[in-house]
């Protein structure tokens, strides 16, 4: 969400960010809905002020024996109040109006995120680890894990239909076990609060993000108009909505296991087997909240606590920077982390860190007092992916398949196994 008086004092700034995006020239027209709404707010003003003169005139009519006087002035406020309603309702409309169209625009891109219009043009910052090599044709998960019998897809979709997955046994406790072992190494080692949120939020909450208006169709929405999570990154941020939190308390760093619930509307086609792309799924979720000052450091910081949980784990990686036509709604940087798959011979996302500065705080009204300062500033908010752990178990069983069929276990990970050090078919 932006602010209206920057986009006044810095148009050809603003359209210039919207370009890197994409779009065309927003300026004008906004400029031109806030001109109209301040024009009507001048004149309303006015009115209110003719109004109150009026109201003192007619008591001194009275009081001077006026009468014919005192009904004219009384007409007259009779009259301007009709047109300050009008005006009212007019500058409401042109307010709201405002509003949705400011609610509709992505945040705008750092200087420093690389200019581009998709995947295509994204910047490899770094690769950690060498993929392994096989002296078999390494399978993809689902085929590993219906042959152990520990992964059934069909028995998911007479339950609940195409992309949902049962998973048994030891594959069940792995993932558990990658769940846990995420959520030690986030809050223990890296300075992270567990918080159990709610799955169900409100409009407010989703607005607050950036998933509403302009993702509806991407989420899960009950009966009685509350939304299923799409990811733990809705409830962590908006823990500060509508907060002045004071500066001491900054960073706050808060992280969540959770269930993910998401629609995949515009993924038809895409990843149709296995796990990649589900509609529900874990995910571990880092939220910071801080300063302006200290967003950025933030970003790379919490970019290399999602990257430990792989380098412990033994996956060979990648870190790229999205360009700016392949970002987030409400991100200006994002750091993907891609995770190597032998079974599809490629990197694919396991982790999105995105700084979104003052975006989505805008939005919350989520603010703090600076030390020294009687006013208040927006904070600047980040989330990523610590990491998503169905995505995980699929590179840990790629990774460490066997040319028999089983997978071994990370050593990291088999404390949380009861010492079990390899999966075999039952």
């Amino acid at each position: 969400m932006f602010d209206i008086k920057w986009i006044r004092e810095n148009p050809e700034e603003f359209d210039h960010g919207m370009a890197r995006r994409g779009l065309p020239p927003q300026s004008a027209a906004l400029l031109e809905l806030d001109a109209e709404r301040r024009r009507l707010l001048a004149e309303l003003q006015e009115l209110q002020a003719r109004r109150n003169a009026a109201s003192k005139e007619i008591g001194r009519a009275m009081a001077s024996g006026e009468r014919e006087r005192a009904e004219e002035l009384k007409k007259e406020v009779a009259t301007l109040k009709g047109r300050m309603q009008e005006l009212e309702e007019a500058a409401r409309t042109k307010e709201e109006e405002l509003k949705m169209h400011l609610a509709a625009l992505p945040n705008i891109p750092l200087d420093e995120v690389p200019d581009g219009e998709d995947e295509n043009d994204n910047v490899e910052l770094r690769r950690v680890g060498e993929p392994p090599r096989f002296d078999f044709e390494p399978k993809q998960h689902f085929e590993l894990g219906e042959a152990l019998g520990l992964m059934d897809f069909e028995r998911a979709a007479r339950i609940s239909g195409a992309r949902f997955v049962v998973l048994r046994g030891a594959l069940a406790r792995l993932e558990r076990a990658l769940a846990q072992f995420m959520l030690d190494l986030q809050t223990e080692q890296n300075g992270y609060e567990e918080v159990n949120p709610p799955l169900l939020v409100r409009d407010d909450a989703l607005f607050g993000t950036g998933q509403l208006p302009k993702f509806a169709e991407d989420l899960f929405r009950t009966t009685d108009g509350r939304w299923l999570i799409p990811t733990a990154e809705v409830p962590l941020t908006n823990m500060v909505r509508e907060e002045i939190v004071p500066q001491d308390v900054l960073p706050m760093r808060l992280c969540a296991l959770t269930p993910c619930f998401r629609s995949e509307a515009g993924a038809a086609g895409r990843d149709t087997r296995g796990m990649i792309r589900q509609h529900q799924f874990e995910k571990v979720e880092l939220v910071s909240i801080t300063t302006p000052e200290e967003g950025r450091a933030e970003l790379d910081r919490k970019t290399a606590c999602a990257e430990e949980v792989l380098k412990r784990l033994g996956l060979p990686y990648r870190v790229v920077v999205l360009c700016a036509g392949d970002m987030g709604f409400s991100a200006q940087m994002t750091h993907d982390i891609e995770v190597w798959l032998p079974g599809q011979n490629t990197y694919r996302e396991i982790s999105s860190v995105s700084l979104c500065g003052d975006f989505q705080a805008r939005r919350m009204n989520a603010r703090y007092r600076p030390e020294g300062e009687k006013g208040t500033r927006f904070v600047h908010t980040l989330n990523g992916s610590g990491l998503a752990v169905g995505r995980t178990l699929v590179a840990v069983m790629e990774n460490f398949q066997q040319a028999d069929g089983s997978i071994l276990i990370p050593e990291v990970l088999r404390p949380y196994m009861g010492g079990l050090e390899r999966i075999e078919k039952a």
